[in-house]
């Protein structure tokens, strides 16, 4: 496709085209990156935010105005009154949690008239919390990690045409008819397999029916709002949760989530084509976290991860649980860069790393033979012998959180960040030194008052 034909101008019979300013927010590492706050800080120059998949095991916190929100499945973007939020089609609602969520931010005085929940979108039910818990407890050694939050149970009843949606929810006499025709066959499994009892249809009726009347009038299609936002040259963030290695497809599987957290998933989950993505942000932390089990080359299971985990405050959004630390891995950035088609990184908490003599990076990994390879591995038994080749580099004793531009960065910082650039051949777009929205600045020519526009621009060489 020409210049010209992007730019709408009609060439040679070819159909106008326009340019959308639509952007892509995944984690480009294990989760936890601080997607919320990027997000947050996108939508001040956003007209939608929509929220693509995974459900309440994701957690994303915005700080601002002295206030602390922790979001499980309200977008990020519902703190900015111009932006209309969307939970679509890709989500597992848990519609205990989004009614919880919904009361919390209302009593904070946080509008929630500018939220729609996909009609299509499917519920997280009692019984899904349930079997992810005694499934989970049955794996013993090998358990995975997950949260207990139904949310594999409940992308399996989707994938096996036999879960409930939200569209369900609103209809009370169509949910009776779905939610009878679930416990029949959940009864039985949780009876014969488990040895356990099924909550009954009168209790899950009774209290879900609670939770109808609140979201009813949230609940509608969300694939056209979004289509006639991006076909109309509207801003739209799309935002991802967990991050890029816990992607079913591209992840370290078995320990993975359910869904697509790669960009492509914001595609499927939202019902827009690929043509409609301007650019997609990856966001990665300064150093490296992983909740749960599964293979980690860079953790540090000592002082310095010690170090990592209480400065940067690395314990679970939605857990509580400690996160294993761990230095940068520039192999898993390669890889989140090839999976997504990343235009550009936002690398958040660079002051965590402020006070150490020395920083590192894993730039390959050295297999048990002693062969180095610089791509990321696709069996996770592979991975979990590989060990991380580090590039040494002196750190900086400097404090930064009071940081607001590039060039007061100290040299030690500036050569980590270009460092990773280096390694990654990735532009670090945006720069973080702490969790507040004024902590933030952009680089490479993206405006702060226009950070969505800008990297459209940054896309396609502008």
């Amino acid at each position: 496709m020409t210049s010209a034909q992007r730019n709408g101008k009609e060439e040679s019979g070819f159909r106008r085209v326009s340019l959308m300013p639509a952007v892509v927010v995944v984690g480009a590492q294990w989760g936890d990156e601080a997607k919320g706050k990027v997000v947050d800080c996108l939508a001040q120059d956003a007209d939608m935010v929509v929220r693509y998949g995974g459900g309440s095991n994701a957690g994303h916190t915005v700080r601002f105005d002295g206030h602390e929100f922790k979001l499980h499945l309200v977008p990020s973007g519902i703190f900015r009154p111009q932006v209309t939020n969307i939970i679509a089609s890709g989500v597992v609602v848990d519609p205990q949690v989004l009614v919880e969520e919904i009361r919390s931010l209302q009593a904070e005085g946080v509008d929630i008239g500018n939220l729609r929940v996909s009609a299509r979108a499917h519920v997280v039910m009692p019984y899904h919390r349930l079997l992810d818990a005694l499934e989970e407890k049955q794996r013993g050694s090998a358990q995975i990690g997950t949260t207990c939050r139904g949310i594999g149970p409940a992308y399996a009843d989707k994938a096996a045409r036999k879960g409930i949606r939200m569209e369900d929810l609103r209809q009370p006499e169509r949910f009776a008819t779905v939610l009878r025709r679930a416990l029949e066959e959940k009864s039985r499994l949780l009876h014969n397999v488990y040895d356990a009892e099924c909550p009954t249809f009168e209790h899950i009726w009774r209290e879900y029916e609670e939770y109808a009347e609140v979201l009813r009038p949230l609940i509608t299609d969300t694939d056209p709002l979004v289509y006639t936002a991006v076909k109309g040259g509207q801003r739209v963030v799309f935002e991802g949760a967990q991050g890029t290695l816990l992607d079913l497809d591209h992840g370290t599987y078995p320990y993975v989530t359910s869904s697509h957290p790669v960009a492509g998933g914001a595609c499927v989950g939202t019902g827009i084509g690929p043509t409609h993505i301007d650019a997609v942000v990856g966001v990665a932390k300064a150093y490296t976290t992983r909740v749960g089990s599964g293979a980690f080359p860079t953790e540090q299971p000592n002082d310095i991860g010690n170090y990592l985990r209480e400065r940067g405050r690395e314990y679970g959004t939605t857990t509580g649980r400690p996160r294993r630390c761990g230095w940068l891995d520039a192999v898993v950035l390669r890889y989140s860069a090839q999976v997504n088609g990343l235009t550009a990184f936002a690398m958040t908490l660079l002051d965590v790393l402020s006070g150490m003599d020395t920083v590192q990076i894993c730039r390959a990994y050295r297999l048990p033979d002693g062969e180095i390879i610089e791509q990321f591995p696709s069996d996770s038994a592979v991975l979990e012998q590989c060990e991380p080749v580090y590039e040494q580099l002196p750190g900086w004793k400097e404090e930064i959180a009071e940081v607001r531009s590039w060039d007061e960065l100290p040299e030690g910082a500036r050569n980590y960040v270009q460092k990773v650039e280096e390694l990654t051949g990735v532009p670090v777009a945006m720069v973080s030194v702490g969790p507040l929205r004024t902590q933030t600045f952009w680089r490479h020519g993206i405006s702060s008052d226009a950070p969505v526009q800008s990297l459209q621009r940054l896309a396609h060489g502008g």
